[in-house]
């Protein structure tokens, strides 16, 4: 059984993120499952700290980008998504080159709040980051 309220196929969530951060990262949706959003990100010139590795914060975008389509993805046309909260745990270092693979799953699906959980993975599959997204549930406005 599908968790989503508004399904939409993952080229559609992409044309969204043209001229915006996802888009200028390059981070696209490759499946939309029953309860999982999965994408991937290079990780290049744009998304490499000094050192050459993939910064933290890249992660972070790639976790939240996730996490706050997910969430808006589970609401009536009414509701909106916005965030409150996020962490990230980085494990293991991901070169420059890579590709990182990221699935996003709920952990609760609250009425006002949703918690959703990212695990990115490098490409020889060991995981690099997990990360924690908390959304408020809000009325839409405009």
């Amino acid at each position: 059984m599908s968790i989503w309220r508004r399904p939409v196929e993952p080229a559609e969530i992409e044309q969204r993120f043209a001229g915006s951060l996802p888009g200028l990262f390059g981070i696209r949706i490759l499946e939309i499952g029953p309860d999982f959003i999965r994408a991937d990100m290079p990780v290049d010139d744009r998304h490499v700290q000094p050192f050459g590795i993939l910064h933290g914060g890249a992660s972070v975008v790639l976790a939240e980008t996730l996490g706050s389509v997910a969430s808006q993805l589970t609401l009536p046309e009414d509701r909106r998504a916005v965030g409150l909260e996020i962490n990230a745990n980085h494990v293991a270092a991901v070169p420059k080159g890579d590709t990182v693979t990221a699935l996003c799953r709920p952990l609760h699906l609250g009425r006002t709040t949703q918690v959703w959980q990212t695990e990115i993975h490098r490409a020889d599959g060991r995981l690099a980051c997990v990360s924690r997204l908390t959304t408020a549930v809000v009325e839409a406005r405009g």
